[in-house]
């Protein structure tokens, strides 16, 4: 499935649900939370998160409480906004196309 886009956006809105976490954790709720379709490469995930970090929509800090040493990630005031406004904008999005697709068409017409 393509992501171009809309990576920032899954991103956010996982985090947003799991936070704190660390990368794999959000790449397991990635791919549980969408019955696996959305099953990604940590050399997807980590990219994206280290630009959010430099973006200043996350922060992460080293945790040692675990077992080994991982990053965890957070949202910043930053990136609880720009979710909100990612969300909006998909969701006028989907309408558009939703208006142009119209209902789904699973059968044939006798």
């Amino acid at each position: 499935m393509e992501l171009r886009g809309h990576l920032d956006l899954l991103l956010l809105g996982t985090l947003r649900r799991t936070e704190p976490a660390h990368g794999y954790a959000l790449i397991v709720a990635l791919r549980d939370q969408s019955d696996g379709t959305f099953d990604l490469p940590e050399g997807t995930v980590y990219p994206a998160l280290h630009r959010l970090e430099r973006d200043g929509l996350v922060s992460s800090e080293w945790d040692a409480g675990a077992s080994r040493r991982r990053r965890v990630y957070r949202l910043t005031p930053s990136g609880v906004s720009a979710l909100t406004t990612k969300r909006r904008e998909w969701r006028t999005f989907a309408r558009a196309v939703q208006a142009i697709l119209g209902p789904d068409v699973t059968e044939v017409p006798a």
